[in-house]
C-alpha cells in the first residue's frame, strides 16, 4: 500500500508539473485541473491522462500541414486574396473577415447567393434533389448520420448517383455515426460504388488512448454537389426526432443552400478531412461558380485541433466587438471562454441589444448547468437571455447588426473551441441576414425570458451546483 500511495503521489507530482509547463493553458484550465486533483486525486490522475491535453501528435500535424501546403499551392484562386477584405466589406467589419481568413487561408469572395431552408423536410427534399441532378460529383462529411428516414434518403440519393456515374464520396465520423458505419446501409453505400470514409475512426481506443484523445472529432457538416451547390448549417444527417436522443426532439436546425464561388471553399474543407481520412491527395475538384451579378460576399471557415489555439472564440470576439447596434445569438452549449463572455457584456455595457438563444432543456446536463452559471453577469450587464421551450434548439447562428452572419457547425463550447473539426460560412449581406434574423426572432417567440429576477429565486444548492460545474467547465 505505502508503494502504490508513493506512486501514486510521484503521478499527481508529474502530472502537476506538467500542468504548470503548459504555456498554451489559460489560468481557468489550469485551476481547475488542479481542483480536480485536489478532490479528486485518483479518479483525477486518470481523467487528466485520457482527456487533459489536446493531443493529435506530431505527425497529424505535419500531415495537416501538407495538405493545406497542396491546397494553397493547386487551388489559391479558390481561397479568396486577403487584399479583397477592403474591395468587398465594409470598414466596420473587415477586421473580422481578415481574422477569420488568417485561421487557415479562405478569405471573402463576391458574387454568392443564398437561400435560408425554411425546415427539415425542405432541406432533406431540396438536398436530394440537388444529389439526383448531380452530374458531375457529390461530396458530403456528417457528424452524426443515422440511418433514419432522412439518413437513409441521403444514402439512397448517393447510391443513385454514383449508378449513373457521378463520383461520390461521403465520409462520417468514427464516433458520432458509429452505428451507420457499423450498418448494412454503410456496406451497400460501398458496393454501390460510394467512395467512404471514417473521420477520426473508432476502431482502436487504447492505442488512442496513449497517442491522442477519444474525444476528438469531426463536427463538420458538409454537402457539396458539382462544386456549384453547398448546405451549411448545424443540420446533421438525421431527422429532427433524432431517435438517440428522441426525448429531447424535436432538434431544431437551421441551414443555408449557397451557391456561387463560397461552394468552392467548402469543396477544399471537405478536400481537406477527405486527405487526412484516406491519404488520397484530391486534386482540386470545385471549379469556381461564375459570381451572381450582385451577390454577396462570403467566406468559409474551418476549425479544428490541428489549427491554432484558440481561432474560434477569439473569431466570435472579433465578431461580437465589431457590432455596433445589436447582436443575436443562438447556440445549444453555451460554455464560453473569457473571451467570448467579456465580449458580449462589453457589448451589452456600451448600449447594444444583446440577445442569447440557448435550449431551455438541454442534452448535457453539465453544459445546462455550466451555462446558467453565466446568466447573473450577463443580465446585469444587459443581456437578453431566452429560453427555447420546443423542443432541443441546436442552430448555431450569430448575425451582428442585421448586415454580417455566421452560420455552420460552431458551438459556444470549449469542444468547439479546442477539440472538434468545425466548419462555418461568414458572410456580408443584409438580405440573408434579414432571413436568419426572422428565424432567430421566431426562435425567441417560442421561447421563456430569463431575467434577474428569476435568478435571485434559484435555491441557492442549485447556485451552488452550477458554479461547481462551471469551476470544472474548463475539463469537461
Amino acid at each position: 500500500m505505502n508503494v502504490f500511495v508513493a506512486l501514486h503521489t510521484l503521478v499527481v507530482i508529474a502530472i502537476t508539473l506538467r500542468i504548470l509547463l503548459r504555456d498554451n493553458l489559460s489560468p481557468p484550465a489550469r485551476l481547475a485541473w488542479f481542483v480536480v486533483l485536489m478532490v479528486l486525486p485518483f479518479a483525477g490522475t486518470a481523467v487528466y491522462f485520457l482527456f487533459g491535453e489536446t493531443v493529435i501528435g506530431r505527425k497529424a500535424k505535419a500531415e495537416q500541414t501538407a495538405i493545406f501546403d497542396h491546397i494553397h499551392k493547386d487551388a489559391a484562386p479558390l481561397m479568396g486574396d486577403v487584399r479583397d477584405v477592403e474591395r468587398l466589406i465594409d470598414p466596420l467589419y473587415q477586421p473580422v473577415f481578415q481574422y477569420a481568413g488568417s485561421i487557415n487561408g479562405f478569405y471573402p469572395v463576391a458574387g454568392n447567393t443564398a437561400e435560408l431552408m425554411a425546415d427539415a423536410q425542405t432541406t432533406r427534399t431540396r438536398m436530394i434533389a440537388d444529389i439526383d441532378a448531380a452530374t458531375d460529383y457529390v461530396n458530403v462529411l456528417y457528424y452524426i448520420w443515422l440511418d433514419d428516414e432522412t439518413g437513409t434518403d441521403v444514402a439512397q440519393a448517393l447510391m443513385r448517383a454514383a449508378k449513373r456515374g457521378v463520383i461520390c464520396r461521403a465520409m462520417a465520423d468514427g464516433m458520432g455515426s458509429r452505428r451507420l458505419i457499423r450498418s448494412a446501409l454503410w456496406q451497400q453505400m460501398r458496393e454501390a460504388g460510394v467512395h467512404m470514409a471514417v473521420a477520426l475512426p473508432f476502431k482502436n481506443p487504447f492505442r488512442t488512448l496513449l497517442t491522442s484523445r477519444i474525444d476528438l472529432r469531426n463536427h463538420r457538416k458538409i454537402t457539396v454537389i458539382d462544386g456549384k451547390i453547398t448546405y451549411c448549417g448545424s443540420r446533421n444527417s438525421a431527422d429532427p426526432e433524432f431517435r438517440i436522443k428522441a426525448r429531447y426532439a424535436p432538434w431544431v436546425d437551421i441551414m443555408v443552400r449557397f451557391q456561387g464561388p463560397v461552394v468552392a471553399q467548402n469543396q477544399l474543407l471537405f478536400s481537406s478531412d477527405w486527405m487526412r481520412a484516406t491519404g488520397e491527395k484530391l486534386d482540386p475538384l470545385a471549379v469556381p461558380a461564375a459570381p451572381f451579378q450582385g451577390g454577396f460576399p462570403a467566406q468559409a471557415m474551418g476549425d479544428g485541433p490541428t489549427e491554432r489555439n484558440g481561432a474560434t472564440p477569439q473569431l466570435f470576439a472579433a465578431a461580437i466587438g465589431s457590432a455596433r447596434s445589436h447582436i443575436t445569438l443562438s447556440t445549444p452549449y453555451f460554455v464560453p471562454d473569457a473571451n467570448v463572455l467579456d465580449a458580449l457584456c462589453a457589448a451589452a455595457h456600451r448600449g447594444l441589444a444583446v440577445a442569447l438563444i440557448f435550449p431551455k432543456v438541454n442534452d448535457s446536463w453539465v453544459v445546462a448547468a455550466a451555462s446558467r452559471s453565466y446568466y447573473r453577469k450577463l443580465l446585469e450587464a444587459g443581456c437578453v437571455i431566452h429560453e427555447f421551450t420546443e423542443g432541443l434548439l441546436h442552430a448555431k447562428t450569430l448575425t451582428i447588426d442585421g448586415r454580417i452572419s455566421m452560420i455552420g457547425s460552431s458551438n459556444l463550447d470549449l469542444r468547439s473551441f479546442d477539440l472538434n473539426y468545425e466548419n462555418n460560412i461568414l458572410l456580408h449581406d443584409v438580405a440573408l441576414t434579414g432571413d436568419i434574423r426572422t428565424r432567430q426572432e421566431d426562435y425567441i417567440a417560442r421561447s421563456d425570458t430569463v431575467t434577474l429576477d428569476d435568478v435571485a429565486k434559484w435555491p441557492f444548492h442549485r447556485i451552488i451546483w452550477n458554479n461547481v460545474i462551471a469551476t470544472i467547465g474548463p475539463v469537461l
